[in-house]
């Protein structure tokens, strides 16, 4: 093992962060995504955070649906991958996994969470109002993984090589 890299590891920060689907209350056939509107920036947001120290990134990113939404969800597969490099915040990597549709019964309970201090709401948002809602390079994220859902372009999590089991 490299003595460098385990005295000073990397500072990057590694977002976990959750995609999160329901119908149409209204009865209509479109989907909206669950977007939470934090209280330290401007605009929502995906659900999610960082990961502990070795804490799985999956289950990071169920820890912080949970706490945020109500929501406990498995998370097996990654839609997608953003790098962000060091502006206002230190460089990261987020990664967005695919929470699937949620049942209606589960979108209630999602409405009657109460969300964290830091966390002023949820929302279900359709997509077409993604751009109008969110900071452009969140919307960008979302986008993406939206499309990835849709054509099931989604990637497998891997822990040691092997896929993660359904938990």
């Amino acid at each position: 093992m490299n003595d460098d890299i385990v005295r000073k590891p990397p500072a990057r920060r590694l977002g976990q962060q959750a995609f999160v689907l329901r119908h149409s209350p209204d009865g209509q056939d479109e989907l909206h995504v669950l977007l939470v509107d934090p209280v330290y920036r401007d605009g929502y947001t995906l659900p999610g955070g960082s990961a502990e120290a070795d804490e799985p990134p999956h289950l990071a990113a169920r820890r912080h649906l949970e706490t945020e939404t109500g929501l406990v969800l498995p998370f097996r597969t990654i839609l997608t991958v953003d790098y962000v490099a060091r502006h206002q915040y230190p460089e990261g990597i987020n990664f967005v996994y695919a929470g699937g549709v949620v049942t209606p019964r589960q979108a209630k309970a999602v409405n009657l969470h109460r969300p964290p201090p830091n966390i002023r709401a949820l929302h279900w948002v359709p997509r077409y109002l993604l751009d109008t809602v969110m900071p452009p390079d969140q919307a960008l994220r979302v986008h993406d993984a939206w499309d990835a859902w849709e054509h099931g372009a989604g990637r497998p999590l891997l822990l040691h090589g092997t896929p993660v089991p359904v938990c």
